[in-house]
């Protein structure tokens, strides 16, 4: 099987990731519940992954990363803890259902008015109408770094700004940008970066996490067992437990740091190389090809290594189950969480087939993705 799915997740690990994971198995006991050996190796190896993540993302704090199960958890800490009830909130077209369904939950329950900036047919948006969207009641910027669907990036550092000289919380979704773009809170001014652990990251599935600046007050999603203050009524305020309730995936964290290692000695900038040249190699064999339309902006190739299409008028789901029974290639159909963007495109009737690249994919996977295309196309 040619594994060109990775937006959804990466199949492909580090071996050290696999081998990371099972030793954990063996030897992890639960952090902060218990002083014995492996009740230790659990607290001492989920402590070395906070501080990586951190590393990575220029968090200045490595107590303010909170491990969640996947981005869609760290997304509704950070929305329903930092949002105000009655403000308004400016987000994008671009955005998965983890940003645009907890936004929905929150103008129902707490009426909060939502601006979208709307998405063009190559979906892009225009930066100039965060002005025109700003309100006297805006609280917060809730974006995504790449959209899931056609890749294209935003300008984290461009948003940043505008949130910072309007006192505004900035709110991003790296799930399609983590571990494969580089992304620094401070120079970005992002207040809270939510992210998953088994995509760019190439961690176990049931990983991620919030990254916070170190000021904010933020109300706990959920609320229960942390191992210390057992006595009191109410959840412990300090960080990370305050955002940890309950038993961490600490053999799934192991794994991730693994993986946070294999990055940091590859090099981010080689495997941000190496998947772009892939994609673009991709984009460059399937664009010319009559009866194929490519969603998405390539002027410049800043982008997800990510490539949306369609073959003539037939079904997204049709064309995916072809590719992956008659050539042996896993691709994505349908709406892919997306729908605001989907509209944006003129695809929401039948979707489009997303393919999307990691470290670990080939030239020659790429080729023959382009001449199964091609011969579908026919």
């Amino acid at each position: 099987m040619i594994y060109l799915d990775n937006a959804a997740t990466t199949l492909h690990k580090p071996r050290q990731v696999i081998d990371a994971v099972a030793a954990a198995m063996g030897s992890m006991g639960n952090a902060s519940r218990g002083a014995h050996e492996n009740a230790l190796n659990a607290a001492c190896t989920i402590f070395e992954t906070r501080r990586k993540l951190a590393a990575l993302f220029g968090c200045p704090r490595a107590d303010h990363v909170a491990f969640t199960q996947n981005s869609t958890e760290a997304l509704n800490i950070a929305i329903h803890g930092l949002i105000a009830g009655g403000s308004h909130v400016i987000s994008t077209d671009l955005e998965h259902n983890s940003v645009l369904r907890p936004l929905y939950r929150l103008q129902v329950e707490q009426q909060v008015a939502v601006s979208f900036l709307p998405a063009d047919r190559q979906g892009r948006i225009r930066y100039e109408d965060l002005e025109r969207y700003l309100r006297p009641d805006t609280g917060a910027i809730v974006c995504t770094h790449a959209s899931n669907l056609t890749g294209n990036m935003l300008d984290l550092a461009r948003i940043g700004r505008f949130a910072r000289s309007h006192g505004l919380l900035f709110i991003v979704d790296a799930s399609q940008t983590a571990g494969c773009q580089p992304i620094d809170m401070q120079a970005m001014s992002i207040d809270a970066l939510c992210f998953t652990g088994h995509k760019g990251l190439m961690g176990p599935q049931g990983t991620g996490g919030i990254c916070l600046r170190g000021d904010l007050d933020i109300r706990p999603w959920k609320v229960g067992g942390s191992g210390v203050q057992s006595y009191s009524k109410s959840h412990p305020l300090d960080f990370p437990t305050r955002l940890e309730a309950g038993t961490l995936n600490g053999h799934g964290i192991a794994g991730l740091g693994a993986a946070l290692d294999f990055i940091q000695s590859t090099g981010l900038e080689a495997i941000r190389e190496k998947e772009r040249r892939l994609m673009e190699r991709f984009y460059r064999g399937v664009g010319p090809i009559d009866g194929v339309t490519v969603y998405g902006d390539f002027s410049g190739m800043e982008r997800a290594a990510i490539v949306a299409l369609n073959i003539r008028d037939y079904d997204s789901a049709a064309v995916s189950d072809a590719l992956a029974e008659e050539y042996g290639i896993a691709t994505r159909p349908g709406a892919h969480c997306a729908p605001r963007m989907h509209y944006a495109l003129g695809t929401a009737d039948r979707g489009a087939v997303r393919f999307s690249f990691s470290y670990f994919n080939t030239e020659e996977e790429t080729d023959a993705a382009i001449a199964a295309v091609a011969e579908l196309a026919r």
